[in-house]
């Protein structure tokens, strides 16, 4: 008897043919490397709830950087941990700010071997912990938040960034920086714009790495995507996109692979996800276990997202995940 479905057996046979045959292939040049850095350390500070994560020196950061080179990496993105924080986040725009001084390190060293990208927003820098300035009843500041985007954005372009990343999900941030952008001479400097960034659970390790903490319990849910929607989020998108937006992302990954699909439906620009910090972590956690075989699961994640129409994938697992594919 004939079973015309038999085909799609006899193309799983081998592993060679499972390769011939694949529809989504996950690659080094799907990657962006999240590299924090501290100021006034003098060696890399590890980050417990991030197995295998650090806090870089200028050093050795530059060392990280240059091994991720040689592993064919095409981008990292720097989140900056400043060694003080007041109200307004100045360590954000300050010419000598953690992320600047890095970024010029960087770009001295690599040239264009590798895309610089910053993340670009407050958090880091605000003693009270949330993405903009505040008024005096303690909510954020939209349209005086932009202007101090405005400002990061210059300073990082300065500094050599390619890509800005503003992660704040302010109203209007796009269109702000765009402009700052175009007046000092940067218009090609691009922007990846946060533009579904959901107020998710998932960012616990991530405030760790960077020191944040939420003044009063507060959080961020009332300028964060709210994850019970999607019609909102493409919303969103839209906006960011009108606004000038280069590129677009959805973030977290893994928990809004619908979201990414319709967001790659919508748009032909550059898509990327963020595989975020608690996403690896429970990976890891459960790798330690005996539970999982995290590098296997890891490389399943992330094709995932590739095949949900993600173009490109920050993750945490991008040098093991190189390894892996180019041992």
């Amino acid at each position: 008897m004939a079973f015309p479905e038999r085909r799609l057996r006899r193309l799983r046979r081998t592993p060679a043919l499972r390769r011939l045959v694949a529809e989504t292939r996950l690659t080094v040049d799907d990657l962006v490397a999240p590299l924090f850095v501290r100021e006034g350390i003098v060696d890399p500070q590890p980050i417990v709830s991030l197995p295998g994560v650090v806090q870089h020196t200028r050093e050795s950061l530059r060392q990280e950087v240059r091994e991720l080179v040689d592993l064919g990496v095409p981008a990292v993105i720097l989140f900056g941990v400043p060694a003080s924080k007041d109200a307004a986040g100045t360590g954000a725009s300050d010419p000598d700010g953690i992320v600047q001084v890095a970024l010029r390190d960087l770009r001295d060293e690599f040239g264009d071997e590798i895309v610089l990208m910053a993340d670009l927003c407050l958090d880091e820098y605000t003693d009270h912990g949330h993405c903009g300035l505040l008024t005096p009843a303690g909510t954020v500041d939209n349209d005086a938040t932009l202007e101090r985007y405005a400002q990061v954005a210059v300073a990082q372009a300065d500094a050599g960034v390619d890509v800005c990343a503003p992660s704040g999900m302010m109203d209007g941030q796009v269109r702000a920086i765009r402009a700052a952008l175009d007046g000092s001479s940067h218009a090609d400097t691009a922007i990846l714009a946060y533009a579904a960034k959901y107020a998710s659970a998932l960012y616990g390790p991530f405030r760790d790495a960077v020191d944040v903490e939420i003044a009063d319990g507060g959080d961020r849910r009332a300028y964060q995507q709210d994850w019970h929607n999607v019609r909102e989020s493409l919303a969103e998108v839209q906006a960011d996109l009108d606004e000038g937006a280069d590129m677009v992302m959805v973030k977290p990954a893994l928990t809004y692979l619908d979201v990414l699909t319709k967001v790659r439906a919508m748009t032909d620009v550059p898509l990327a996800a963020y595989h975020v910090s608690g996403e690896y972590a429970m990976v890891h956690a459960a790798a330690e276990k005996g539970w999982i075989d995290g590098d296997a699961v890891a490389l399943e994640q992330l094709t995932a997202v590739k095949r949900a129409g993600a173009d490109m994938v920050l993750t945490y697992f991008t040098r093991s995940v190189a390894e892996v594919l180019y041992p």
